[in-house]
């Protein structure tokens, strides 16, 4: 499977998407999940076409991961909508989905079948898909802050458990993942942890979403305050993810700065 394939795998699954967002907003639950999922299963099949063709997980790249993360949106959207029927999730799930495919459309990478020994661990692969499995999860808890700050403004508290379950499921898949890195820095590197900026800046982000937790855990706590929290701790996912690459610390330096080539 080649990249300029991509339009065409993408196109079907966002048009999918959509139909199923719009399904929501009727009140179709069977005809959204059809929908949803068959674009699922067709980038789904893309991306497993690529892994074969590069013979190679496809995440070396930032364009590649956002692959898995334009696949997990609309997965995360589909699990909170079967779970609490917000019929807008899939709506913005599919528009956060179709903007970073439209980043890959306009900005892809370089998509070589070279890979530096480092990543040729088998824990490469679970370490990355598991976290941006989180990220999504998470992504979709900022999202839900954004609503309710700024269109629902006075929150109920059955609101506000749908972000703390997106938190706790993120927040775990995301230290399940930070342990796979470890596990493969072990293998690779010989160290669990260096403190790298890239590790140091996946602290802070674990450390932010378990301040929310704790805050939320905390009696007489207002919820606004936890909404902005959610916020900044997405904010603080956005430089660990791919805002690290161009931190002056990190350039030379970093062992996580593979990507960029």
């Amino acid at each position: 499977m080649m990249w300029n394939h991509f339009v065409y795998f993408a196109l079907v699954a966002v048009v999918c998407w959509a139909m199923g967002a719009l399904a929501a907003w009727k009140d179709k639950s069977v005809a959204a999940y059809a929908t949803t999922l068959t674009g699922l299963v067709v980038f789904l099949a893309f991306i497993i076409s690529m892994w074969i063709s590069l013979d190679r997980p496809p995440l070396r790249t930032m364009g590649e991961t956002r692959l898995w993360y334009s696949l997990f949106l609309p997965l995360s959207g589909m699990i909170v909508y079967s779970r609490w029927k917000y019929k807008w999730i899939l709506s913005f799930s599919t528009l956060l989905s179709f903007v970073f495919i439209c980043i890959n459309l306009l900005k892809p990478e370089i998509h070589n079948k070279t890979l530096m020994p480092a990543l040729q661990s088998p824990w490469f692969a679970p370490h990355v898909i598991v976290y941006m499995f989180s990220y999504a999860l998470l992504g979709a808890a900022a999202l839900m802050a954004i609503y309710l700050l700024f269109f629902k403004k006075n929150p109920e508290e059955k609101e506000m458990d749908i972000c703390d379950n997106l938190v706790y499921v993120g927040l775990s898949f995301m230290t399940v993942g930070m342990l796979f890195g470890a596990i493969w820095a072990k293998e690779s590197w010989g160290h669990y942890w260096a403190w790298d900026p890239k590790e140091t800046w996946a602290a802070i982000t674990w450390f932010a979403y378990l301040i929310y937790v704790h805050y939320r855990l905390a009696p007489l706590q207002k919820r606004q305050p936890a909404l902005w929290m959610l916020i900044v701790a997405f904010l603080l996912l956005q430089v660990c993810w791919w805002g690290i690459n161009y931190l002056p610390a990190a350039q030379g330096t970093s062992v996580h700065t593979y990507n960029l080539s």
